[in-house]
């Protein structure tokens, strides 16, 4: 990304404003500057509205919708800029990491901590890129073992959100991204289809649906639902109720 970041600051403090703002244009690499700074969500929303931007730096507890609530309507927008909790209560951080933030950052907030973040805000946004041209095959680009693998998207059979990661799985190998299940998504087009809401999958790779026990999670009892295979690794991955009748279309397709 050779642009400078635009960066949203969201938070009631003006002082903790300031500090970040500072810290914002201090940053030596990746270059960033703040677009726009509001006091509350409905602040921010009305910004959002009328700009956009790559990167929101959110506080947590604000004054009307707090920081999680509003990060969920920020999700929802067209071309959702990434998200980075900056707030002084560490115990939301699993609740952060499942709105799929990018980082989360505690109070008082070290240069290096936020530094560290925009580089990961960079490190998504070239994650998967379009191609150049016609004739350029798209690419997902993984960090392993301290340097960059191009896989190209043609071989990518699924992708399955676990914990804070990515998995990425092609025929021959698994890749782990430190990526979010919704950019990866976006960026990737109508060739992949979400089956769940921890799973992208290739339509090309779709084969047969079926509905088995699933395995039970924490204190549920086992229950049916809809799995479906995926070639040529013949792996069997859940399948939500709201996706089976896309999943089913998709299959009669031949996945094309």
């Amino acid at each position: 990304m050779s642009d400078p970041l635009q960066v949203l600051i969201v938070d009631d403090e003006e002082l903790a404003r300031l500090r970040l703002r500072g810290l914002v244009q201090d940053c030596p690499s990746p270059k960033a500057q703040v677009a726009g700074e509001a006091a509350n969500a409905s602040q921010a929303l009305v910004w959002l509205a009328e700009h956009r931007c790559d990167l929101v730096l959110l506080d947590i507890h604000m004054p009307g919708l707090d920081g999680t609530q509003l990060a969920a309507r920020v999700k929802q927008l067209p071309q959702a800029p990434a998200i980075v909790f900056v707030t002084a209560h560490a115990e939301h951080a699993l609740q952060a990491f499942d709105l799929e933030a990018v980082d989360y950052l505690t109070k008082p907030v070290r240069r290096e901590r936020l530094h560290a973040a925009l580089q990961r805000v960079v490190q998504r946004a070239g994650a998967a890129r379009p191609a150049a041209d016609a004739g350029e095959e798209p690419v997902i680009v993984v960090s392993e073992l301290g340097r960059k693998v191009r896989v190209p998207v043609s071989e990518v059979l699924y992708l399955k959100a676990e914990l804070k990661y990515v998995t990425l799985r092609t025929a021959t190998h698994t890749h782990v991204l430190d990526d979010a299940l919704t950019d990866l998504e976006q960026r990737l087009g109508d060739r992949f289809l979400r089956i769940h809401r921890n799973a992208l999958v290739a339509r090309k790779a779709l084969r047969a649906l079926e509905r088995r026990v699933l395995p039970a999670e924490g204190e549920e009892e086992a229950a049916e639902g809809w799995v479906v295979r995926v070639a040529p690794v013949d792996e069997w991955l859940v399948v939500s109720r709201r996706q089976v009748a896309a999943v089913k279309e998709a299959i009669a397709e031949g996945g094309l």
